[in-house]
């Protein structure tokens, strides 16, 4: 017999002490929390049930509230309590039926986790061992936490964290009494809470249980009087909606946990999305019907405001943070600061804006008028398509693909060449997500931060590396986006930006499909998208119109924690004299010269290619070539190409062009379509039949004429515009163009077959 019961003792201590006990393994809710612990928002679980995951602790209201009600010798007893078990026995004998229970907190959390097991005598020992077999391992704090959390609470709401958001609309720490007492009634008859029924029989359980808390020395009679007059929940109250895009997302990463914590602050996030739907409902009325926005601490990386969509009645669950769109002319200043540091471009050197023809491609600026030169900054500021591409075209499109990708431009996973020179204009499809870490990281490399390239994050630390792009050209692009007097509507918009010191960029898609405005300061990183999510185009999506007052009320909604500006990272520059007139490094030859700082690891740029000595007579009326010693007289001048300063003059009346010559050292017009050796293609016209290329040329003399011949063939003569139509067959020809004093002009071009390889 002594062996017996010190069998029967080892089986039961190893049980107790060995035996793994799997309680729970339901699926949760995807909840997603700010920085500081707010709920933004959640979704169903898998199976149906709102479910929220495990919290840190059990409110102290709710727990008093259980235990008085389900348990009161909780806190003393090891899973089973023997008076509990006494008392029901001697009541159900009385009475001839079940009419009390005797299971501690401890059991029906085990009954909850073998649900849904018959409630027979066998499975009420099977739930008393593994409920002693849980209290000699688990803290009481534990199991009040697995009964919180697994807990029924009527409809599809279990957990503790569900339910009080679920029926009262806050979260567990802030329910009162009367709400805590409620849902401690709640998980011995869900059915109660069902809003036409059973309303007295709910009333008169929680009071009695506010009652016996009040005698229990919890609070005093004034609150439970108050306690009592509290209302009953009725319909279920709707979870916030404040990132709904970033919980789907989130929901739907590999390996995830249920419980989401996140950068996001919930009052920039509300202010972000009031803004945001503000904007929407006025742009529908113009067909326009979607947008997104990110705000992202400049420094970090961390984002503080997440709207993947707005409130609308068409795709309304597309998540546009992260949908991939044409870039519009957001990618520009990456080229303009690369350019700088390769030492292929200077701030204020003059880059050519004249009609511009590579092969087929064709590009126009928006305004489809053109300025001759501009300097670089200028350009940038203006967004102005043709000095891009041409710039493009000298750094090398392989290239710029190639920095874009080690910037954090995640979609260009194409070889660079094959998106070609519209790269710069659009030709590539990029996320809203993807630039605001780019302009972020562009912020950080002014600022001087040593590792400043990395993608946003909404939850973990980002993985940092070093940027190509150096502090001095980074500063000096981020000046040209903030100082520049901009063209137009923007200048309304720039007013705007001086105020507040702010660098943006916008971008229009071609086809008006798309929409950008994206904006730095040392704290604030803010990148709006507007268009619509099913592609289609509209003649009012204009980002001057839309997403650019987008970005800047947003930036009022914040910018009462501004920064000082990005200080000038005087390391990183270097001086160097440049001409006043071209930008370029001043020569021998530059009448006066300015200083202008550069990125100091930049390559030395060509000296200035426009200002030149001439030669005049002695009264300075006709340049000339000297003869033997005749007097003359030299000037210093500023000297267009013609083409540039065909359309420079028409803008800049000052322009002074040499006095009548009888001698040039170059040609005095140019011809800039087609380029040399360049693969056009004639059009078809809508009958079928072969169209006419247009030719292009300018001279700097107004009154000269040019006559044109295409091989062997004369064209005619053109006057001021000089503009040819022709029909040439494909295969490989010569234009040559003569003007009016017997300056003579050939180029080189073939025609393609319709079929033929496209350049």
């Amino acid at each position: 017999m002594k062996k017996f019961i010190f069998f029967t003792i080892a089986i039961f201590f190893f049980f107790v002490l060995f035996v793994p006990v799997k309680l729970f393994d339901d699926p949760y809710s995807p909840v997603l929390y700010d920085r500081n612990g707010e709920l933004l928002g959640a979704l169903v679980a898998g199976d149906g049930q709102w479910r929220f995951p495990p919290g840190d602790s059990v409110n102290k209201k709710f727990a008093a509230a259980l235990i008085e009600y389900e348990d009161k010798r909780f806190r003393y007893h090891k899973g089973v309590d023997p008076a509990a078990i006494a008392r029901a026995f001697w009541l159900n004998i009385r009475a001839g039926h079940t009419v009390s229970g005797a299971s501690t907190i401890t059991m029906q959390v085990v009954r909850l986790s073998r649900a849904p097991k018959p409630r027979t005598l066998i499975e009420k020992i099977i739930e008393a061992l593994l409920a002693i077999r849980i209290e000699s391992t688990t803290s009481k704090e534990k199991i009040l936490g697995l009964y919180a959390d697994h807990a029924p609470f009527g409809a599809n709401v279990v957990g503790l964290d569900a339910a009080a958001w679920r029926w009262f609309g806050r979260p567990p720490e802030e329910l009162s009494w009367a709400e805590a007492a409620t849902l401690a009634v709640l998980p011995n008859g869900p059915g109660l809470v069902h809003p036409g029924r059973n309303r007295e029989i709910l009333r008169t359980k929680r009071d009695a249980l506010l009652d016996r808390l009040c005698k229990a020395g919890h609070f005093d009679r004034e609150t439970l009087a108050l306690a009592k007059l509290e209302d009953l929940p009725g319909v279920p109250e709707l979870l916030p909606q404040l990132a709904p895009h970033l919980v789907a997302r989130l929901s739907g990463v590999p390996d995830q946990k249920s419980r989401i914590q996140t950068t996001l602050d919930a009052k920039m996030q509300s202010r972000a999305q009031t803004i945001m739907n503000r904007w929407a409902a006025r742009f529908a009325e113009q067909g326009i019907n979607n947008a997104a926005c990110l705000i992202m601490d400049t420094m970090t990386g961390a984002v503080r405001a997440y709207i993947g969509n707005v409130e609308s009645v068409s795709a309304p669950d597309v998540d546009l943070v992260i949908a991939r769109r044409s870039s519009g002319s957001l990618l520009k200043p990456f080229l303009y600061a690369a350019m700088l540091d390769s030492g292929d471009l200077l701030p204020s050197a003059l880059v050519s804006d004249i009609p511009t023809r590579v092969g087929s491609y064709s590009p126009e600026n928006n305004n489809r008028s053109y300025l001759g030169v501009v300097p670089a900054d200028q350009a940038l500021a203006r967004s102005l398509n043709v000095p891009a591409v041409r710039e493009l075209r000298v750094y090398g499109v392989d290239r710029f693909a190639r920095l874009l990708r080690e910037l954090g431009c995640t979609t260009l996973f194409r070889p660079g060449d094959d998106y070609g020179l519209p790269l710069i204009l659009g030709g590539a499809e990029v996320t809203l997500w993807d630039m605001a870490g780019l302009y972020g990281g562009l912020a950080r490399s002014a600022a001087g931060i040593a590792a400043p390239v990395f993608p946003p994050t909404v939850m973990n630390a980002p993985v940092a590396k070093k940027s190509r792009i150096s502090a001095g050209a980074a500063w000096l692009t981020l000046e040209a986006l903030t100082f520049v007097a901009r063209p137009g509507e923007e200048a309304i918009w720039q007013n705007y930006a001086d105020a507040q010191r702010i660098a943006w960029k916008t971008g229009t898609s071609f086809g008006n499909r798309d929409t950008w405005a994206v904006g730095v300061t040392p704290e604030w990183t803010v990148a709006v998208w507007v268009g619509n999510a099913t592609g289609e185009g509209k003649a009012d999506l204009k980002s001057n119109s839309t997403s650019a007052p987008v970005l800047f009320e947003l930036f009022s909604a914040i910018r009462q924690n501004a920064r000082t500006w990005f200080p000038e990272p005087s390391d990183y520059l270097a001086p160097v004299e440049v001409c006043a007139f071209s930008g370029f490094p001043a020569g021998i030859e530059c009448e006066k010269v300015q200083t202008l700082m550069i990125p100091a690891a930049a390559p030395a740029h060509r000296v200035c290619p426009y200002c030149r000595t001439l030669i005049f007579n002695e009264s300075g009326t006709a340049e000339i070539t000297p003869q033997g010693g005749e007097p003359v007289t030299r000037q210093k001048w500023f000297i267009l190409p013609p083409a540039e300063e065909w359309y420079y003059r028409a803008w800049n009346l000052d322009y002074r062009t040499p006095p009548a010559k009888t001698t040039v050292s170059a040609l005095p017009f140019a011809l800039y379509n087609p380029e040399e050796h360049a693969q056009i293609f004639v059009p078809v016209e809508l009958d079928g039949r072969p169209g006419r290329v247009v030719f292009n040329a300018a001279h700097r003399d107004p009154d000269s004429l040019i006559y044109w011949h295409l091989d062997d063939t004369y064209l005619g003569s053109t006057a001021t515009f000089h503009e040819m139509e022709a029909r040439p067959r494909p295969g490989q020809h010569r234009l040559t163009l003569v003007d009016s004093i017997g300056n003579t002009l050939s180029r080189n071009f073939s025609v393609m077959e319709r079929n033929g390889p496209e350049v």
